[in-house]
C-alpha cells in the first residue's frame, strides 16, 4: 500500500516537473527577428510616465532634513537641484548640490521608467562614496507617488535596506522621504527633502 502511494506521488511530481519544463521551453522559444524589432521599437517609445518625468525638468530649491540617530533631532540644510531630460524624453537627470552630514555635497541621479520591466529605476552617484546606489519600484494608481526600494553595503558588513517615497505633489512641489534599516534593526526615517520652484 505504501509502495503504491509512494509510486503515485513520484509520478505526480515527475508530471508536474515535466509540465513546468515544457512551459519554460515555450517561454524561451526564440522570437521572429522582425517581430522582436517591432516590440523593441514600441518599448523604446516614451510614454505617459516619461512625460511626467519630463515635466520636472528645471531648477529647484531644496530643504533637507537628515537623521543620523532616530532619537535625535534632524540636521537641516538647504540646496539646489537642476533637472533635465535626456535622450529625447526617455530619462531624467538630477544634479543636486547642498550639504550632507555637515559637509559640502553634490550628487547625480538618473531616473528611468522601464517600459519592459514596467517599473521605475534610479541610479545615484555622489561625493559621499564611489559606488552607484540603485533603487527600483512602482507608482501609485494616479502616478504621483513612487515607492522605491534598494540596499547598499555597510562598512561593517551586511547591507542597509532602503525604502523611499517620492511624491510629486504638483508642478512646483515634490518630496523625497528615505527610510533605512540596518541588518537586524528596525526601519527609521533617515532623510527627507522638499523640492520647490
Amino acid at each position: 500500500m505504501r509502495y503504491a502511494q509512494l509510486t503515485l506521488i513520484s509520478l505526480c511530481i515527475v508530471s508536474a516537473a515535466s509540465a513546468a519544463m515544457a512551459k519554460d521551453k515555450e517561454a524561451a522559444k526564440p522570437m521572429d527577428p522582425q517581430a522582436m524589432m517591432e516590440v523593441y521599437a514600441k518599448l523604446a517609445a516614451p510614454g505617459e510616465q516619461h512625460k511626467q518625468l519630463a515635466s520636472l525638468a528645471g531648477s529647484w530649491a531644496t530643504k533637507t532634513k537628515e537623521w543620523t540617530d532616530p532619537n535625535k533631532p534632524p540636521v537641516e540644510s538647504a540646496g539646489s537641484a537642476e533637472m533635465k531630460v535626456l535622450l529625447d524624453g526617455r530619462f531624467l537627470q538630477q544634479e543636486l548640490t547642498g550639504q550632507m552630514m555637515g559637509q559640502p555635497f553634490s550628487g547625480i541621479e538618473m531616473t528611468a521608467y522601464d517600459n519592459l520591466l514596467k517599473r521605475y529605476v534610479t541610479s545615484w552617484m555622489s561625493t559621499m562614496g564611489t559606488g552607484i546606489f540603485m533603487m527600483e519600484g512602482a507608482a501609485s494608481a494616479d502616478g504621483k507617488t513612487i515607492t522605491l526600494t534598494g540596499q547598499h553595503p555597510e562598512p561593517g558588513g551586511g547591507f542597509m535596506k532602503h525604502r523611499a517615497i517620492w511624491t510629486i505633489v504638483d508642478s512646483n512641489t515634490q518630496t523625497f522621504d528615505m527610510y533605512g534599516t540596518h541588518p537586524g534593526g528596525k526601519e527609521w526615517k533617515i532623510m527627507e527633502t522638499a523640492y520647490t520652484r
